[in-house]
């Protein structure tokens, strides 16, 4: 499953997985083999066999007792900067980071698709839509169609900035992470990126991804206080993000 690099550039994967025993080793089946070189699964504090499964899947496996999905995801990328147990070199500058969930609501046979854009050379970062992908309600849940629609909405109005979703299956080029100097320890993630990217005038593209209902209950929409701090987190986000750029136009310069 973890194998060389993709046209000279390697390809690491983060998966932040939090009590995922039943669906983690279905996404760890299905990734493609021949485009990943590291590929690390953070164990969010899990209380199940998610850890013991992910080995068993091939992945690295990474400790995290600090919860939150913005925490998961950073402790991640220190791990495939560091070489790995078996002496497979950190990512570099030029290498890039795919993030993906591991509740099986994404497809991880579309990782070619994500990764297509940057491996041409067309964007620096790429976003898997969901809703370009055609994701039905039955998948993406009411509660968290309605905040996409509204978040990007906002991000159209407010920063110009042309998105159809915040989904969690994206790549991005490591020294365009850096750049970004990501901070958030859980729900503002992604939205964090998409906002930080379009202040450096990124090449930011979207793809259609396929979507599916994922197994088990969302840790965040799938409860009301989950929903609704992440509705507060993603547009605290937004509307500060606006007031700082409004005092401070060079806060994160342009990405060359």
């Amino acid at each position: 499953m973890t194998s060389a690099s993709v046209e000279g550039v390697r390809v690491g994967m983060v998966i932040p997985a939090f009590n995922e025993e039943e669906a983690l080793p279905l996404v760890l089946e299905e990734l493609p083999g021949g485009i990943l070189s590291r590929l690390i699964v953070v164990d969010n504090a899990s209380t199940d066999n998610t850890a013991e499964l992910a080995k068993q899947g091939g992945a690295e496996v990474v400790y995290e007792a600090r919860a939150g999905y913005g925490q998961a995801c950073l402790t991640g990328i220190a791990a495939l900067r560091s070489a790995s147990a078996s002496g497979e070199p950190g990512l570099g500058a030029e290498d890039v980071v795919v993030f993906l969930d591991g509740d099986h609501s994404d497809f991880p046979d579309d990782l070619a698709v994500v990764l297509e854009p940057i491996l041409t050379d067309r964007a620096d970062m790429v976003i898997g839509s969901r809703v370009l992908g055609g994701a039905t309600m039955d998948a993406l849940l009411p509660q968290a169609w309605f905040g996409n629609r509204l978040a990007c909405l906002l991000l159209r109005v407010l920063f110009g900035a042309r998105h159809t979703d915040l989904g969690p299956f994206r790549a991005i080029r490591m020294r365009a992470l850096d750049h970004l100097g990501m901070a958030d320890r859980d729900f503002g993630w992604t939205i964090e990126m998409q906002l930080k990217a379009r202040t450096a005038r990124m090449r930011v593209v979207e793809v259609p991804v396929r979507y599916r209902q994922r197994i088990g209950v969302s840790k965040i929409t799938g409860t009301w206080r989950g929903t609704l701090l992440a509705a507060w987190k993603i547009l605290g986000w937004i509307f500060t993000w606006r007031m700082r750029l409004a005092l401070n136009p060079g806060r994160i310069p342009r990405f060359h």
